[in-house]
């Protein structure tokens, strides 16, 4: 507990004492919060933020000079990267097909750190879907493996496939925040989620310390759904007595670092940005609001169309009700301004993006060991197969 422990209230006063440039929501900003990175933020091109955001190793180094505090950052949010310890054997066609390929090899990374103990018999797949992790588990180490799942297609779909090839899956509809799944847990040996959503992982640890579960092995994911309320309830006694406080917004900080898309996409996605914080700049102007204006998400193809169209269709999303003759080419204009400054704002706060994960995922470790486990925290690939490579591996004592 000490190592964890120390790393964790090491880590935790530096996001406090930072929090200035981390605890902030960018569209929200009608300036600057730190004025005094006004002049470095708006003499960067887009095309160095862009170079920036694609190398998190570089942008740390750009800021440092600028952030003294930064000098800890890296150290503290770091874990170490391993290799698993089983090999990885040459899967059969039928059992990667309709896998893809990034997924199957995430897949394979997370399995090759799960070899079961000398008496595992069952192994538990927590929130399964179609039970891919599950069928590489029962087909690689041979144990027998009970599936829960949420939705009864994919359940109905895993079944099937288990059944194919006739390997020991038995997959259970339920919803993991709501049903009984005491029994599943109390007659396994061994839990394991890939990318389980955030209560989903957490009330998992809650049901398998509470019954003695002998191992977990757990990769978080989506630190901010499925919780209570608006700010993040701390799990463990540490992060219980920490300053620090974590709303959705600085939740969802911790998972924009993502694999890079394709060059559409990214056109699509920078459009959006500028639509609606032209939209929100409208909206402000027109209806004398000092707040952000949210719009629902939708399909990225209403981006392809007219910047006038996804200003009627978001204000009839919001009730509003628009005046004839708005000078909507102003508005387009005014929202790639809010852009420029929403992007170097966001260029800050992406500074502390993995320090926060690696503080939520601190917090489930020493809660696992309050409930008597042996807890190790590191990295199961490179950041480049997926951003969320943490594995949570607890043993109980």
């Amino acid at each position: 507990m000490p190592a964890l422990l120390a790393h964790f209230e090491a880590l935790d006063h530096l996001l406090y004492q930072t929090r200035r440039y981390w605890q902030c929501v960018a569209f929200s900003c009608g300036q600057y919060p730190w004025p005094e990175l006004a002049q470095v933020l708006d003499g960067l091109s887009d095309e160095q933020v862009a170079e920036l955001e694609a190398d998190p190793k570089q942008l740390l180094a750009f800021f440092q000079t600028h952030i003294p505090e930064l000098a800890q950052l890296d150290t503290l949010s770091a874990l170490p990267l391993r290799q698993g310890e089983a090999e990885q054997p040459t899967l059969p066609f039928w059992l990667s097909n309709g896998i893809k390929g990034r997924k199957l090899t995430q897949l394979q990374a997370f399995v090759a750190h799960l070899q079961p103990e000398k008496n595992t018999k069952t192994v538990l797949e927590w929130c399964a879907g179609k039970g891919h992790l599950g069928r590489l588990l029962a087909h690689q180490y041979g144990v027998g493996v009970q599936s829960v799942e949420i939705q009864p297609q994919l359940c109905a779909q895993g079944e099937e496939l288990a059944q194919r090839f006739a390997l020991p899956i038995r997959f259970n509809v339920a919803n993991v925040l709501e049903d009984d799944c005491q029994s599943y847990l109390q007659h396994c040996d061994h839990a394991v989620a890939l990318h389980a959503c955030g209560g989903l992982h957490q009330e998992l640890m809650r049901q398998a310390s509470r019954l003695g579960t002998q191992r977990l092995s757990i990769s978080p994911c989506c630190y901010h759904l499925f919780i209570d309320g608006n700010r993040y309830q701390a799990m463990s006694s540490a992060a219980q007595a920490s300053q620090n406080s974590f709303y959705s917004s600085d939740l969802k900080l911790a998972l924009q670092q993502t694999v890079t898309a394709g060059q559409r996409v990214q056109r699509l996605r920078q459009t959006e940005v500028q639509w609606r914080l032209g939209f929100d700049q409208l909206v402000r102007d027109v209806f004398q609001r000092s707040e952000y204006t949210p719009v629902p998400s939708v399909g990225k193809l209403v981006f392809s169309g007219e910047f006038k169209d996804f200003c009627q269709w978001a204000a009839q999303q919001k009730g509003l009700t628009l005046p004839e003759g708005l000078d909507y080419p102003r508005y387009l204009a005014l929202g790639a301004d809010r852009k420029h400054m929403t992007d170097r704002i966001e260029l800050v706060r992406h500074l502390f993006r993995r320090a926060i994960e690696v503080w939520l995922v601190l917090d489930r470790a020493l809660y696992l060991q309050q409930a008597n486990y042996r807890v190790d925290i590191f990295e199961f690939c490179e950041s480049s197969l997926t951003p969320r490579n943490i594995f949570i591996e607890a043993k109980l004592n």
